[in-house]
């Protein structure tokens, strides 16, 4: 790769006010689509929302924070509409993009870091994960925020001891754990960069004081998984596919599923930004990294390498690496700066049409087709109608306990039919349960009678009459093409087997 690390141009300046207002506007952008946002909630916002209605210190899937800021947003609103459920994502964004200027300019000194730190901010909010996430709640929004001030505090660290900045680190790192395990990933990066570096390492006074804050704030989750069967660590094992092989084609899968990762991260943060990363890495090897860009690159690379080999070996999706961004976005942006004219403008114009684009294309989500006639977002709408339509069956059919096992259409059911006379509960198979809602919302044993039960395909009853009492195929969305059929049956065709093996728990990401 060509090393032209020295062609820094006046052309390529960007004033601290421009980039605030280009924050500001993309932010306010994104929040006013979010008023006329036409899709539903997603399976996993609407899993969200529904923790955050059951406040507790972990769940099935995930640690507690998504709930927790959730619950906020609406607690604050008085209302749980789409809009008050997403809003937190664009000013999470905000924050980061501000904060990460902040830190470029602690960790670049001088001229050179207040010239950098307002391309980061514009390049981070308009990365094409961050346009994504700003139109669906997600954990990775929350995240990239503490792991952002946790660097931010490590680099203050690195130059002076001081206690308020260790315990800044401890809690970011915790609050940062609680919102998604995957920051994990960061642990190995830091100690290489602390054992290699001399001047990336921190007094052990503030490591002691990071670790014990960092254990304080992590502990309530760490105990709610002790209680639960360390339920989060086998969902994430599960999901992961750590103890499963690849079968007779394993190798092959392997090879595309780790290439699938690597490849997706140029979609995750944009090709420019991506392959200055890589260009990054080719610099470390050649030695000619200072000894900023080397802390850069060990808060970021390594989470990107490990958790390709994780896609690799077992599964991993593209979202995983999120954590790597920030540090990554600041190397990116700084590579850039001084690699090409172009290079940083065109990252930028990318990321503006792709900032433009998706709150546009959730305005239009019924309208904007592709070639096969298919909904361009077709994942995130026609849950809300079929929740309708099974009410609708319920009423008819006078059988106000509804029972499902399908995560997806469950997860909907709770949201759009709150406050209406249904009671809703997931099918329980017994042993380790699918899905939250089988785990703490799964049909009573004291429940009798005919319900209405909800499944994709036949279902029979020995010794019960079970009753169809209608079959349909949702008209668009990610069902559309598929056979739903819901059932009167008794409460007790529906009680798990005595026999009955344990759960995946695969079904839930």
């Amino acid at each position: 790769m060509l090393d032209t690390t020295h062609s820094r141009t006046t052309a390529q300046k960007l004033s601290l006010q421009v980039a605030v207002a280009i924050i500001f506007g993309v932010t306010l952008w994104r929040v006013l689509m979010l008023l006329v946002n036409r899709t539903d909630l997603f399976v996993d916002e609407a899993q969200y929302w529904f923790w955050g209605q059951n406040l507790d210190f972990g769940y099935y899937s995930k640690p507690p924070m998504i709930a927790w800021v959730i619950r906020f947003f609406n607690a604050i609103s008085g209302s749980d509409s789409t809009f008050w459920i997403r809003v937190s994502a664009p000013i999470f964004h905000l924050a980061t993009a501000l904060m990460l200027m902040c830190t470029t300019r602690r960790l670049i000194e001088g001229e050179e870091g207040r010239e950098i730190a307002p391309w980061v901010g514009v390049i981070f909010i308009t990365l094409p994960a961050a346009s994504l996430s700003a139109v669906l709640v997600s954990t990775d929004t929350i995240q990239i925020l503490f792991v952002t001030i946790a660097i931010w505090a490590f680099v203050g660290l690195t130059r002076r001891s001081s206690v308020l900045e260790a315990f800044i680190l401890g809690a970011s790192l915790g609050i940062a754990f609680l919102t998604k395990y995957s920051v994990l990933f960061l642990l190995p990066g830091v100690g290489i960069a602390m054992l290699t570096i001399r001047s990336a390492r921190i007094a052990w006074r503030d490591v002691a004081i990071a670790a014990i804050v960092g254990a304080i704030v992590v502990s309530p989750n760490l105990w709610w998984n002790f209680a639960h069967d360390a339920a989060t660590i086998k969902h994430t094992e599960n999901i992961a596919q750590w103890s499963k092989d690849g079968g007779s084609n394993g190798l092959l899968k392997h090879v595309l599923g780790g290439l699938g990762f690597f490849g997706a991260q140029f979609g995750v943060v944009g090709p420019v930004v991506f392959y200055a990363l890589l260009w990054a890495t080719w610099r470390l090897i050649r030695g000619r990294s200072d000894d900023r860009e080397k802390l850069l690159f060990w808060l970021s690379v390594p989470v990107v390498a490990l958790i390709t080999l994780q896609a690799l070996f077992a599964k991993a999706y593209a979202n995983w690496a999120v954590c790597a961004y920030a540090a990554g976005t600041i190397l990116a942006v700084w590579l850039l700066y001084r690699l090409t004219k172009k290079g940083l403008s065109t990252s930028l114009i990318i990321g503006a049409v792709v900032a433009f684009v998706i709150p546009v294309l959730t305005v239009f989500a019924y309208d904007i087709k592709l070639p096969n006639g298919d909904l361009v977002m077709r994942r995130y709408v026609g849950r809300t109608v079929i929740s309708q339509e099974i009410a609708d069956i319920a009423t008819d059919a006078k059988t106000p306990v509804i029972v499902a096992e399908d995560r997806d259409i469950l997860a909907d059911l709770y949201y759009t039919l709150k406050g209406k006379p249904f009671r809703i509960y997931a099918r329980n198979f017994g042993g380790f349960p699918n899905n939250y809602y089988e785990q703490n919302f799964s049909l009573p044993a004291d429940v009798t009678g005919p319900v209405l039960y909800i499944d994709n395909g036949p279902f029979e009853c020995a010794g019960s009459q079970v009753d169809l009492i209608k079959s349909w195929s949702p008209p668009y969305g990610e069902m559309k093409g598929k056979t739903l059929h819901a059932y009167r049956v008794p409460a007790s065709c529906l009680a798990p087997k005595p026999s009955a093996a344990a759960g995946t728990g695969a079904t839930e990401n």
